[in-house]
């Protein structure tokens, strides 16, 4: 879908810090990040909403954020926890038309900059928050 920016970015024709990439999926920074390390993992065909996405892809979607929260508390942001939110439909509070489960590291006692981060929502360095992802996800391989 050439107007969705998400299936842009896929197509190298938007930018993005891009930390994961595979056959079926892109995982890149969050432009208007919650935190340091907020990523997003998208699927490369497009789908609107749930509805729209086949199930093994939607699992392997999954997959990915678990193994993107796994490498980022393996990385030098020093997350001891993520969540894993996937917003389906506007009523969900979906902001772009395209599946999308935001990885969003969390630290012990964050609640007060976490919710900060929800209202600034400010971008965190995103090169060298992409090589401390990279990193992580290395370190994953070595284990």
């Amino acid at each position: 879908m050439k107007d969705c920016v998400f299936c842009r970015i896929v197509a190298g024709a938007a930018p993005a810090t891009k930390v994961y990439e595979d056959e079926t999926l892109c995982a890149f920074l969050d432009i208007r990040p919650i935190v340091r390390g907020h990523t997003l993992v998208i699927p490369k065909r497009h789908a609107t909403e749930l509805e729209d996405l086949d199930a093994e892809l939607g699992a392997h979607i999954f997959r990915a954020g678990h193994r993107l929260a796994l490498a980022i508390r393996r990385s030098s942001l020093a997350a001891n926890g993520a969540n894993l939110v996937l917003n389906d439909g506007t009523a969900a509070f979906q902001t772009v038309p395209h599946v999308h489960l935001h990885v969003i590291p969390r630290r012990k006692g964050d609640r007060l900059s976490f919710a900060t981060g929800l209202v600034l929502r400010r971008p965190h360095d995103p090169e060298s928050t992409a090589a401390a992802i990279r990193a992580g996800i290395a370190a994953l391989d070595a284990d």
